[in-house]
């Protein structure tokens, strides 16, 4: 309970605004991890693929991911599928055992019916949503059993492909900023340029 509660004003913080689904993905990330037997990401050694969207509500479901496991965007080990799921797989990087975690459908329906999903759709900003409703509904969730909310499924394996670190840059012969060059781009006459100054979008 220590490390959750921890993780929680943490994940608080980075997230920046009190609403259920962030301690939703916060208590699932840690679920992936226990079935895993893993610790935290330091670096790359977990991967979160997320099901999650951006469209819908509950993507606040992401940065509780992110603050359990470890995985961000800035180290590149969480990727999104945008399937508009509440759901992810944890992945041990280093061998390859993998975890899907999703919420259990009666419970998210239930969820979306509260009454701050309700405040919400009515267009009230999270941070404005009284106390008296939002606090509620989030402590009930730091306290559920992980089997009331959540469908952890068997340990598997998946093939890992990691790449390698790229610490080469050079000046953009367009713009003149320093590219990492394993995205730049040569054009006709053999100059080196950004993907912006290419003309490209990949």
């Amino acid at each position: 309970m220590e490390d959750l509660k921890k993780l929680f004003e943490m994940g608080l913080k980075f997230h920046g605004h009190k609403c259920p689904a962030m301690p939703m993905g916060l208590r699932a990330g840690m679920a992936a991890m226990k079935a895993l037997g893993v610790d935290r990401a330091q670096n790359k050694e977990l991967l979160v693929v997320s099901e999650t969207g951006k469209d819908h509500a509950a993507g606040c479901f992401v940065d509780g991911l992110m603050t359990a496991t470890g995985c961000t965007y800035g180290k590149s080990n969480i990727e999104k599928r945008y399937f508009n799921k509440m759901a992810f797989t944890l992945i041990d990087q280093k061998t390859g055992r993998a975890v899907r975690v999703s919420l259990k459908p009666g419970f998210f329906e239930k969820a979306l019916a509260s009454p701050f999903v309700q405040k919400r759709k009515a267009g009230v900003q999270p941070q404005d949503i009284e106390p008296e409703i939002t606090d509620p509904q989030v402590e009930r969730i730091l306290g559920l059993e992980e089997n009331a909310f959540l469908d952890i499924g068997a340990v598997h394996q998946v093939e890992v492909k990691q790449g390698k670190g790229c610490f080469t840059a050079k000046r953009c012969a367009g713009c003149g900023e320093l590219t990492f060059i394993n995205r730049m781009r040569v054009t006709e006459e053999g100059q080196l340029v950004c993907i912006p100054c290419s003309g490209y979008t990949a």
